[in-house]
């Protein structure tokens, strides 16, 4: 793919500049690396992007230096790659990695469903993400469909509680995000799991966990089905069978 910027890239720039008043008087490496996580999950950048070191350092106001940093931080994170005498780019994803985002999908989420405990169970969040979902599909806006599904997956996982889960959900999400970039079919891919997630939540909604978690087991199997074949005929023009 080319590197140079496309419309969501300058859709980004626009973005950060909003995003400039979160990082407050203790500007870090950290804090400007999540915000830039968080772009990239909601698809502003788009893999194979170049990322202007001039242009988004002034969007945010920081310094060069704080900005490697955080690009440091989010090539470790599989973000980001950085190309020798070309600059830093978001990472173009293999068919391995989408499988091991699923695999990874699976072990957290379905661990978080399984040991929810007792309900009740606070299902605001996952409620407001997937009435955005049902709201976007009204609106024929696929883009914003994609974006409430990964919202109510993260929210499934801030069940748990746990800042870390949390954390490591957020880049996981993110490298998912490239993919969907990829395959450029967020309708096709993202609404036939509208109804789907709307059943996850009414379990929880009635305490049922158990059910929750053979919907999720499901839902992430025939996800990952559907995203790898996707994937790999759009980037290799074959499948996987």
């Amino acid at each position: 793919m080319s590197g140079a910027s496309g419309p969501a890239g300058s859709g980004g720039l626009g973005e950060l500049e909003h995003d400039r008043a979160l990082l407050g008087r203790t500007s870090t490496a950290e804090r400007v690396a999540d915000i830039l996580r968080t772009r990239i999950a909601e698809g502003y950048f788009r893999p194979g992007e170049r990322l202007s070191e001039e242009a988004i350092g002034q969007a945010l106001g920081v310094s060069r230096n704080t900005l490697r940093e955080s690009f440091r931080l989010l090539t470790h994170e599989r973000l980001l790659v950085h190309q020798l005498n070309r600059g830093v780019f978001v990472r173009m994803l293999a068919v391995q990695d989408v499988t091991d985002i699923y695999r990874t999908r699976q072990l957290v989420e379905c661990a978080v469903v399984h040991g929810l405990g007792a309900p009740p169970y606070d299902v605001t969040a996952l409620e407001a993400a997937v009435s955005a979902g049902e709201q976007h599909e009204r609106d024929a806006d696929w883009t914003g469909v994609s974006t409430a599904n990964i919202h109510f997956h993260r929210e499934l996982v801030a069940l748990a509680g746990s800042a870390r889960t949390d954390e490591l959900m957020r880049g996981v999400l993110a490298e998912l995000r490239l993919a969907f970039h990829v395959v450029d079919d967020p309708r096709g891919l993202h609404q036939p799991y509208l109804v789907r997630n709307r059943a996850i939540l009414d379990a929880l909604r009635a305490g049922d966990a158990t059910t929750a978690e053979r919907l999720l087991v499901q839902y992430l199997e025939d996800s990952r089905a559907q995203m790898v074949e996707t994937y790999a005929h759009r980037v290799h023009g074959t499948d996987t069978h």
